[in-house]
């Protein structure tokens, strides 16, 4: 079983190559979809690793076959411009969750 990264950064593809992660460059979101499709039909394929201004782009796809497909497993990474989430996220998680102000 193997790694495959969907990204939108040559530098993020490029990295994890040297580490042996195959995967492809994509900017438009019908080429996300598409590539998303295609890397949950890869027989040696337990995890996809996806970038956050991706996943962003297509979350209601990506959200769906995480609930609905036991695998591959989708993994949301940071580029190398970092994290795009807020300080207080895990918070902000916990609050609508449970619905109390912490």
């Amino acid at each position: 079983m193997k790694f495959y990264l969907i990204s939108d950064n040559v530098d993020t593809l490029m990295g994890m190559r040297l580490a042996g992660i195959e995967g492809v460059v994509v900017h438009k979101e019908h080429h996300v979809r598409a590539e998303l499709k295609k890397a949950m039909d890869m027989p040696d394929v337990a995890v996809i690793l996806m970038t956050e201004n991706l996943v962003s782009q297509c979350p209601d796809l990506v959200y769906d076959l995480k609930l609905n497909r036991k695998q591959p497993l989708i993994v949301e990474i940071p580029d190398r411009h970092g994290n795009g989430r807020t300080a207080d996220s895990i918070t902000k998680y916990v609050q609508d969750a449970i619905g109390v102000k912490l």
